[in-house]
């Protein structure tokens, strides 16, 4: 298995009544493996986590799991989103019994726990399976602080714990400071690579963005490991001024997500469960510009 190169967080579709579109969702993991990514994850904050019940999450699990069963190229991450620890640890094993390759834990954040009590957690869940796990580091989303020495000394116990999702701002630092030590722990860049550049030259793995435009990324990355900086850059500063529009708020960018999936005929319809961001006509209107602008970039 590996875990680096470009690892997108899958995109969970609805239908016009707000239901979970599965037939749509099977659609999109098999677009973003038609692509050469290395892994893809699902559960992340881009797949409105969130929003879905325990029914909704098991059979989507199960129509990754069923698509990336025959796919040994591709490791099929599943995160574990669960604020108890004694039902992250259930989570946790079920995907794991259901063919997950790997998982990805998002630390307990919901009233501000302890960093001893989230350590706690981690560790139980690292514990009950053998897979690879990457831990979450999403600090501005959730508030939840770690520092890069308790999470290799987890990693000291835990050899499983092979790798951070790293969302600080920047993030550069971080993926550098999980580097520097023993064990050192490899970094992956989500927030949807804003911070891609620095936290590449600082060592970063991999990057986790959504999976709309899979392409624009794998592109860049494609850049970075042959050495064409100056296209690497290039391109880089075309994506950005769209990016840093659409982070300025998590339910932005998963709207855009999916309004860019919709446009490009991947999925049926665009819907968010609420409370979700209604996007207004000037942001309708960059989003037409986006795709006008990397059409040549982009297939569907």
């Amino acid at each position: 298995m590996t875990i680096g190169g470009i690892c997108p967080v899958l995109a969970v579709p609805f239908g016009p009544e707000g239901g979970v579109d599965a037939a749509g969702f099977r659609q999109t993991v098999e677009h973003v493996l038609a692509l050469p990514v290395t892994a893809v994850t699902l559960f992340g904050l881009a797949s409105e986590f969130y929003k879905l019940t325990d029914v909704e999450r098991d059979r989507l699990r199960d129509v990754l799991l069923d698509v990336t069963n025959d796919r040994p190229d591709v490791t099929a991450i599943v995160s574990i989103t669960d604020h108890a620890t004694e039902v992250a640890v259930t989570r946790a094993r079920e995907a794991v019994a259901a063919g997950a390759d790997a998982l990805n834990v998002l630390p307990p954040h919901f009233l501000s726990p302890a960093e001893e009590a989230v350590t706690r957690h981690l560790e139980a869940v690292l514990a009950a399976v053998e897979v690879p796990v990457v831990v979450q580091y999403a600090p501005t989303q959730t508030g939840t602080s770690l520092d890069a020495d308790s999470l290799r000394e987890l990693a000291r116990r835990r050899p499983n714990l092979t790798h951070v999702k790293v969302e600080t701002q920047p993030p550069g630092r971080y993926v550098e400071l999980l580097q520097t030590g023993d064990p050192p722990l490899p970094g992956l860049v989500g927030y949807a690579g804003v911070q891609m550049p620095d936290a590449l030259r600082r060592g970063a793995v991999g990057v986790q963005p959504g999976c709309s435009f899979t392409e624009l990324y794998v592109e860049l990355w494609r850049r970075h490991v042959t050495g064409e900086t100056e296209g690497f850059e290039d391109l880089y500063r075309s994506m950005l001024p769209y990016l840093t529009y659409w982070m300025q708020h998590v339910e932005l960018v998963i709207q855009a997500e999916k309004t860019i999936l919709h446009r490009r005929g991947i999925i049926e319809h665009d819907g968010c469960r609420g409370p979700g961001w209604q996007l207004d006509d000037e942001e309708s209107a960059m989003i037409d510009r986006f795709l006008d602008r990397f059409a040549q970039m982009l297939v569907s």
